[in-house]
């Protein structure tokens, strides 16, 4: 009998209990509403818990299935339960856990992020002698992934003596979650090299590691797998795309995708409504946001971010607030923290510094450190240096005890720009001492599907004497059009001429001397940095646009800014 309801699980269970359990046909329904108990969307893991129990000689499967169940669920801390009290088991007729058990295991290990149980594992699987076993590899690779070990990840994928299309995503995948998708896009070329044939997941893992890296180019050659394969319907996929070509600078070609898609879900119209918002068409992107609840889909947590991100960067802050005064009555949104911190970006960038402070002040939840760094930050831009010296003492006694990294860096960069080195030394000893590292800025440029990374001052790049080369030529044209660095960026206690060549040494400016030798003239220059732009950076990038005639295009950490003639898109408001 098939099983769709637990009120029919229930049934059946109450029919096998009277007739007992000796009977074969019972044997096999047991087994089928255990199953559905355990691993339905409809059925009861706690049910199926009870009925393993209740067993006097389960089997294997019976074990395996209900780590399984707590492997996918919410709470994976019951499938390492399990599957100790399995291992640790001394009964000769109690079953111990085979190579179907690892996986699952290993997945919860994932998601509890328990490095050093994911590694007693792993040493256990090769003493057991299943570490050649492909689904247990697959497993090993996704658990060092969800881990953040991505070097152990990649150790158990060179092992591997044959690899199937779950193996490469897997380890694709796990690149793009830390943070390293260049070496993610790699394994894709290397992938379609060997002759994998790549399928859905990891087309859309690979789409994410181009969005992060603004590699438009093999994005484009991704988009043509997804044709080929008439995957464009998948609403993951189509998704991914959107977002891809935002995140890559082409609007355009995401509107396309986004109108293309059928049965748009919530996901498809945020990744178009967050994509208008991060180029600053925050109009389109409010009117997409008004079309999208008229359709009766209700928008999530990242929908309303899109929203508040396109009030903020357009500076409506009566707009701003409207919205997320509305969240909880109107939207069924609870505000979370990141909520908040768009609320106290769009008053601080606005000029409304008490009002930023007041709303820091009477939120309900506990303000975390970038709050503050944000409104200080703010003070810093607006002139307002009682209150950000004020804010500054308070962030100061909150991060003494802190590993947050950002708040040690910004209490350094107001100290240093007060003349105060004395403090700004004791934040780089408090950092030393608690081993935090300043992620550095860095700036990616693709160029015929290869990216190319740059950081500040960086040496490394094959072609380095003429980049700097190059750049050196454009600071000497540029000086000749206007161009005064802005000494005051640089926060060290240098000279003037060292700072000026510290401010010429950015990652985007190596990045766009490196476009202009490289590119083809007239074609746009597309560039990726991960920290927010400096002022003397825009200013430079504003003039080389017009000097050189060339569309510059950049992402920061904020939005995308648009340099031509001279201007840019973002009209000096970032």
């Amino acid at each position: 009998m098939e099983i769709t309801t637990m009120a029919e699980a229930v049934q059946l269970h109450a029919q096998i209990l009277k007739s007992g359990y000796h009977d074969q046909t019972h044997a096999q329904n047991l087994s089928k509403l255990f199953t559905f108990s355990a691993l339905s969307p409809l059925g009861n893991p706690t049910y199926a818990r009870l009925i393993l129990n209740s067993l006097h000689t389960p089997n294997s499967y019976y074990s395996n299935t209900m780590i399984r169940a707590y492997s996918d669920s919410r709470d994976p801390t019951q499938s390492i339960s399990l599957f100790l009290s399995m291992h640790h088991q001394q009964r000769v007729d109690t079953p111990r856990p085979d190579k179907f058990t690892y996986p699952f295991v290993l997945k919860a290990c994932s998601k509890l992020r328990l490095t050093h149980l994911g590694k007693m594992l792993h040493g256990l699987i090769c003493k057991l002698g299943f570490e050649s076993d492909q689904y247990i590899q697959n497993a090993m690779i996704h658990m060092y992934s969800g881990c953040g070990q991505s070097r152990d990840a990649r150790k158990v994928f060179d092992k591997m003596s044959g690899r199937d299309v779950v193996s490469w995503t897997s380890i694709i995948d796990g690149f793009v979650d830390n943070d390293r998708p260049i070496e993610a896009i790699t394994l894709f070329e290397q992938m379609v090299e060997d002759g994998v044939d790549p399928n859905e997941a990891t087309l859309v893992s690979v789409l994410r590691a181009c969005a992060d890296t603004g590699a438009l180019g093999v994005g484009m050659k991704v988009n043509k797998i997804v044709e080929e394969k008439k995957l464009g319907s998948q609403a993951n996929v189509s998704t991914a795309l959107i977002d891809m070509y935002s995140k890559c600078g082409c609007l355009d070609s995401a509107l396309r995708i986004f109108d293309e898609t059928f049965n748009k879900d919530v996901f498809a119209w945020t990744a178009m409504i967050s994509g208008l918002a991060s180029h600053g068409r925050s109009k389109d992107a409010i009117f997409l946001f008004d079309q999208m609840t008229k359709l009766d889909l209700e928008p999530d947590e990242r929908t309303i971010t899109a929203v508040l991100s396109a009030c903020r960067n357009a500076g409506w802050v009566h707009e701003g607030l409207s919205y997320f005064k509305n969240m909880r009555k109107k939207y069924k949104v609870r505000p979370a923290i990141q909520h908040y911190g768009c609320v106290v970006d769009l008053l601080a960038r606005a000029g409304h510094l008490e009002d930023a402070e007041e709303f820091i002040r009477k939120m309900p939840i506990e303000p975390d450190a970038i709050l503050w760094r944000t409104l200080i930050s703010a003070c810093k831009i607006h002139g307002e240096t009682n209150r950000g010296d004020r804010l500054t003492k308070c962030l100061d006694l909150l991060q003494m005890n802190s590993s947050d990294c950002g708040s040690y860096v910004l209490l350094s960069n107001v100290y240093a720009s007060e003349g105060r080195w004395h403090d700004k030394a004791r934040m780089r000893d408090l950092m030393n001492k608690k081993g935090l590292l300043k992620p550095p800025g860095s700036s990616r440029i693709e160029l015929s599907e290869v990216v190319h990374e740059f950081t500040a001052g960086d040496s490394g790049h094959p072609e380095a004497e003429k980049i700097y080369r190059k750049l050196d030529e454009m600071e000497e044209s540029l000086r000749r059009q206007g161009y005064n660095p802005k000494l005051s960026e640089v926060l060290l206690e240098i000279d003037d001429v060292e700072k000026a060549s510290q401010l010429l040494h950015h990652s985007e400016k190596l990045a766009v001397s490196f476009g202009l030798i490289k590119k083809i003239p007239g074609t746009i220059i597309r560039i990726v940095k991960n920290l927010r732009s400096c002022e003397d950076c825009h200013s430079f990038m504003k003039l080389a646009s017009k000097i050189y005639h060339r569309e510059i295009v950049i992402r920061d950490r904020i939005r995308f800014h648009y340099f031509k003639n001279g201007e840019c898109s973002c009209g000096d408001y970032w």
